[in-house]
């Protein structure tokens, strides 16, 4: 599936140059690393819910998720420091625009009322976030196989200086923005 590898190379990389006036191929933005976490608040009532999540992101992106732990202890939140809290998954390279087209062309027309993504959601410097409310989105998980719907942040790290060139990348890869 180097669709969208190809995409960039082809299309991507010219249409940037000319717009943004770069003189080098080099300085062109690029799709640096994704990065897909699922933050769980019921392990300390469900233990099997972290396996359930790690099951599910790992079928969604084809690598081993990391299990993520909580730094303090926070009393409001009946969190003590060291448990196991969530899962994230950083994809690079060839997983990572597998992934990208995946998300922009199976799963996220599949969302019920779909109008397109915010595009607010950007962090200052080039980096664009989203949430997903539920991961039955993606063809690879089972209806009957869930135990509970879970959301997931999904993180597009760029190497864009800028939110503007960061946002032109994203839409020229064909992430379907708000009009």
């Amino acid at each position: 599936m180097e669709i969208l590898r190809d995409q960039y190379k082809n299309e991507v990389i010219p249409a940037m140059m000319k717009k943004f006036n770069y003189k080098s191929v080099m300085e062109v933005p690029k799709l640096d690393k994704i990065v897909i976490n699922i933050g769980l608040g019921d392990t300390k009532e469900n233990p099997k819910s972290l396996e359930n999540a790690i099951k599910d992101l790992s079928d969604i992106t084809g690598q081993k998720p990391i299990v993520t732990k909580s730094k303090k202890a926070i009393a409001a939140f009946k969190l003590r420091a060291n448990v196991d809290v969530g899962c994230k998954v950083t994809l690079r390279s060839g997983k990572m625009y597998d992934f990208a087209y995946k998300l922009f062309n199976v799963a996220l027309p599949r969302v019920r009322d779909f109008r397109g993504v915010s595009a607010n959601s950007f962090d200052g410097r080039g980096n664009y976030s989203m949430g997903i409310k539920e991961q039955l989105i993606f063809p690879e998980i089972e209806y009957d196989k869930i135990d509970k719907i879970r959301g997931m942040d999904i993180i597009f790290v760029t190497t864009a200086k800028s939110d503007e060139e960061a946002k032109e990348l994203l839409t020229l890869l064909g992430m379907p923005f708000k009009k």
